[in-house]
């Protein structure tokens, strides 16, 4: 599984308004210059947000991005999903479109078996659990494998 820019930019932005949720509206380039992410870009990926119902916008002197929900209610598969669309497909099809035959033919469960592992992790973490630096225990025991941090 490959992380885009696009949806680790997503991501981040997410966060910095889970952070600063009690602040009011934050400006694109606020978020931008906190995350070190291209202001530009970052609008493209606001916009998105907003029209998937994560984020609203405000106008004005005072406007800026807020998040739309509680962050404890958007999941990081939320976020990555509105950005990117589904979180696992092979060659841009769901993994249960798909048919394979002979010795190919066991590779549909293992895709299906890789996208139910991807939606474990990334529906069950929310975007208050990485603000507050509180990853779900199972996060947490995986990512402190020290084969978890190395390339084959």
């Amino acid at each position: 599984m490959r992380i885009s820019a696009r949806a680790d930019y997503a991501v981040r932005a997410a966060l910095q308004l889970a952070a600063c949720q009690d602040d009011g509206p934050l400006k694109a380039e606020a978020i931008a210059e906190a995350q070190e992410i291209p202001h530009k870009f970052l609008e493209g990926i606001l916009n998105d947000m907003r029209r998937g119902g994560l984020v609203l916008s405000q106008r004005g002197g005072n406007g800026g991005y807020r998040l739309a929900r509680p962050a404890d209610s958007i999941s990081i598969a939320d976020v990555i999903r509105v950005v990117e669309g589904p979180l696992v497909s092979v060659r841009g099809v769901r993994p249960p479109e798909l048919a394979y035959s002979g010795p190919a033919e066991s590779l549909l469960p293992l895709w299906i078996a890789l996208r139910a592992n991807v939606r474990q992790i990334l529906e069950g973490v929310s975007l208050a659990d990485v603000a507050a630096a509180e990853l779900p225990a199972q996060v947490t025991a995986l990512a402190e494998d020290p084969a978890a941090w190395t390339n084959p």
